[in-house]
């Protein structure tokens, strides 16, 4: 069977909301940068492509000239390593600002190798920040006051959240202006996206009632399969007005750029998995979810 391309893949989705598949323009260059717009990559499972997802949609943002901050909030420290940090080996990390108030974000702060992304990376000591936060004034709040001075530098901050429903994950709920989820086209997957929109919607009662979800964005997905198929056929019909019509495709170059320690932006420019997410970073920004 031939492979399929983002074409294809593009064309399935937009047919299953009803859609003509639109031609997203390339943005316009921004003659000044700031505030950010806050989006948190959030999905409680595990393995459905939020590192990957904030990796590559960040560079493909940076590319068009946005200002692009990452985040990374996981205690794995994936966005870190993806990105060729050695984890083991920082002196400080976003642990760090959650917890010493007397941190700035400059101690913190790293270059990645593509031109005006940057990094504040995480490490295993994130996982004691929830036990840390418990008796913290306004606990929920705490990475918004962490963010606060970096969002007049930056277009777009991306939070790459752990597989979790915690305080970390709600911190991030928080702080953001929108939320992208990542979905895998697996069957497994999509049953605990009602729980997830709960707690969005919790958050945005309790906490942050200006949080919105800007997009289910459907990972791995393979079209030569009925089962990926069925998934996104489902996707659609449940969240009719939340699902990106970009459609990340299973491939090997994901894992390879991992271990490359770069985009795949940059790693494999004219893959099928580097227009996606070029074409994701286009519809991010005309749909206004992020400058």
């Amino acid at each position: 069977m031939a492979k399929s391309t983002i074409k294809d893949e593009v064309a399935t989705t937009a047919q299953l909301l009803n859609k003509k598949p639109k031609r997203w323009a390339e943005p316009p260059a921004l003659t000044e940068h700031g505030p950010a717009t806050v989006l948190a990559v959030v999905n409680q499972k595990g393995g459905v492509g939020k590192t990957t997802t904030t990796i590559n949609l960040g560079a493909a943002l940076a590319e068009v000239g946005r200002r692009v901050l990452l985040v990374d909030f996981d205690p794995q420290g994936a966005l870190s390593v993806g990105l060729g940090v050695a984890t083991h080996e920082l002196e400080a990390s976003i642990y760090h600002l959650l917890m010493d108030s007397g941190r700035s974000l400059d101690e913190v702060l790293l270059k990645t190798g593509i031109a005006g992304m940057d990094l504040i990376p995480s490490d295993i000591m994130l996982s004691g920040a929830e036990v840390g936060l418990v008796n913290e004034v306004a606990r929920e709040q705490t990475l918004a006051r962490v963010l606060a001075p970096a969002l007049g530098e930056y277009d777009v901050v991306l939070i790459d959240c752990q597989p979790s429903l915690g305080l970390l994950t709600v911190n991030a709920l928080t702080a953001a202006d929108g939320v992208i989820v990542p979905l895998e086209c697996e069957y497994f997957a999509l049953r605990g996206v009602k729980l997830l929109v709960e707690i969005i919607q919790k958050v945005q009662e309790r906490l942050n009632p200006e949080l919105k979800i800007e997009g289910i964005l459907a990972t791995m997905y393979d079209s030569r399969t009925l089962h990926s198929r069925e998934v996104l056929t489902r996707i659609c019909e449940a969240f009719p007005d939340k699902v990106f019509e970009t459609v990340i495709a299973r491939t090997v170059r994901f894992p390879e750029t991992t271990v490359a320690g770069e985009p795949i932006t940059t790693y494999a420019s004219s893959s099928s998995g580097a227009a996606a997410y070029r074409r994701l970073a286009r519809e991010l920004i005309a749909l206004g979810g992020a400058r």
